[in-house]
């Protein structure tokens, strides 16, 4: 669909793929792991699965904003799907979380995080909402290496 823009980052973390989901599905722990979160609210009672829905309050561009996320598939530890709206956009994210070596004892873990956005209705963008898209993306790709890289250090500082 024209409209769409995807960001892919990874980062290696030095942890099995259980521990790295274990810190990536602790919702409350959030804003302590990412800067960048303020607030985390879990809507739905327990565990983390298809369903799972949180309100997160997060700081980017130097405004807060606050949306809802819905988890739409959960394969632990290899990977989960979020979906969220807002603003006239559909937002999917997919962590993805590939073993480094024999699964079984694998001492590191490549996260994998793939996000995108398109327009929530079928018309195409006009030329601002494609220019914002194409700048946008690249903030996006720098938070979201933030992100990772905060998951890896809180990760591999549990050891």
């Amino acid at each position: 669909m024209t409209g769409t823009t995807s960001v892919v980052v990874e980062r290696r973390v030095a942890a099995s793929p259980g521990r790295v989901w274990e810190s990536i599905t602790d919702l409350p722990d959030l804003p302590r792991v990412l800067s960048g979160v303020e607030k985390v609210e879990v809507l739905t009672e327990g565990g983390f699965a298809v369903g799972t829905r949180w309100r997160e309050t997060r700081r980017m561009m130097g405004r807060s904003a606050t949306e809802e996320m819905t988890v739409t598939a959960c394969e632990p530890p290899e990977r989960y799907v979020t979906v969220a709206d807002s603003n006239g956009m559909h937002y999917v994210c997919e962590m993805a979380l590939l073993p480094e070596g024999p699964a079984v004892s694998a001492g590191a873990t490549t996260l994998r995080m793939t996000f995108t956005a398109r327009p929530a209705h079928d018309r195409a963008p006009g030329l601002l909402a494609r220019l914002a898209g194409r700048f946008g993306a690249r903030a996006v790709a720098r938070a979201l290496a933030k992100d990772l890289a905060e998951i890896a250090t809180a990760v591999e500082s549990r050891g």
